[in-house]
């Protein structure tokens, strides 16, 4: 599977190159990046998080808190939400069919409802502990105004009998390729947050969202930046937990060094692996030849309701689509025990 890196909109936290190790000066603000992937599968795309959207971007006094707004300040960018680079790359917005969210904080589901007709993989534990909406920290960091897709969301509940390289796992999810999407726990940050790992083209990736945030907290002497630990203190719900993830995300790193790994905020390790600059969007990319899923989906316009009488039938090879409908994204196979109805959010 081929795997592109997209930051889709970054924030800029109080601390300068505490945070960032980039910017010059500690007392004004950082870097922060809202690194995800999109998954070219071979049945259309699948994208790992969504960073914040483009109604986050026209309407962020309702979308987010005012505690975000003013401590995080995100670079509120059109041309860097994920549909946007999407788009710019030479994709359509309804070809992403899947997202798998490493969990629910408004920087990384901002963009769900960009996508209104994609399956969204989540944990089911992390739906409840969003969705209580109970304490004041939970409203600022969890925004229902974001969840448009709830119809949709497949939740997760009970681990997979093999693991991933010495982690659990839940494998086998509901539509996606067996065995080569895998969700691996990652508690602390929030209680169903996970890593996603992915094999790509070059082996496995795992995209570890917010269980760390420098990529030198994976060293076998690990050294993060002074202001980025003390911003993974201050959101973990859970330290000793959050420190326990790291702890086994070193363990990963050390015995196998060719997994890639990532996180979500470090704008080095995202321009190291993305070969970019963090605030530039995705390029334009050239289709691989026989692109499987360019070959399975024949598009055709989606026709007037006056003219479909006088259209002749028309032959052609794969599957014939027209536009994504909401047809090709049919849940009903999937529901079931482990998909109960996501808990709608207290007023």
């Amino acid at each position: 599977m081929r795997i592109h890196r997209l930051n889709c909109i970054g924030t800029r936290p109080h601390g300068g190159r505490l945070i960032d190790g980039l910017t010059r000066g500690m007392f004004t603000r950082g870097r922060c990046v809202s690194h995800c992937l999109l998954v070219e599968t071979g049945e259309g795309l699948l994208l790992v998080d969504t960073g914040l959207g483009t109604g986050d971007v026209m309407d962020p006094e309702r979308r987010l808190s005012p505690i975000a707004r003013k401590l995080l300040a995100p670079d509120l960018r059109a041309d860097m939400t994920a549909v946007r680079q999407v788009e710019r790359m030479g994709f359509r917005g309804d070809d992403v069919r899947d997202i798998v969210l490493t969990h629910l904080d408004f920087d990384q589901a901002g963009g769900l409802d960009d996508f209104p007709h994609a399956r969204v993989h989540v944990l089911a534990k992390e739906v409840a502990h969003a969705a209580a909406q109970d304490r004041w920290g939970i409203k600022q960091r969890y925004r229902p105004a974001q969840w448009s897709t709830r119809t949709r969301w497949i939740q997760y509940d009970a681990l997979s009998d093999v693991d991933w390289k010495g982690m659990p796992c839940v494998r086998d999810l509901a539509g996606l390729p067996p065995d080569l999407i895998v969700l691996v726990p990652l508690p602390g940050h929030t209680p169903g947050h996970v890593g996603v790992a992915i094999s790509g083209e070059n082996g496995w990736h795992l995209h570890c969202g917010d269980a760390y945030g420098d990529a030198r907290e994976l060293d076998s002497d690990p050294h993060g930046r002074w202001g980025m630990q003390a911003y993974e203190s201050l959101t973990a719900t859970d330290r000793a937990l959050f420190a326990h993830t790291q702890h086994k995300l070193r363990q990963l790193h050390y015995k196998h060094p060719d997994v890639i790994m990532n996180c979500a905020k470090d704008p080095r390790e995202f321009e190291r692996l993305a070969g970019r600059a963090a605030h530039l969007p995705a390029d334009p990319i050239t289709p691989m030849p026989r692109d499987p899923y360019v070959e399975k989906i024949v598009r055709k316009p989606r026709p007037e309701a006056t003219v479909l009488e006088l259209l002749p039938t028309r032959g052609a090879t794969g599957l014939e689509v027209v536009d994504h409908d909401t047809a090709t994204f049919d849940l009903e196979p999937f529901r079931g025990t482990r998909n109960p109805a996501p808990p709608q959010p207290s007023s």
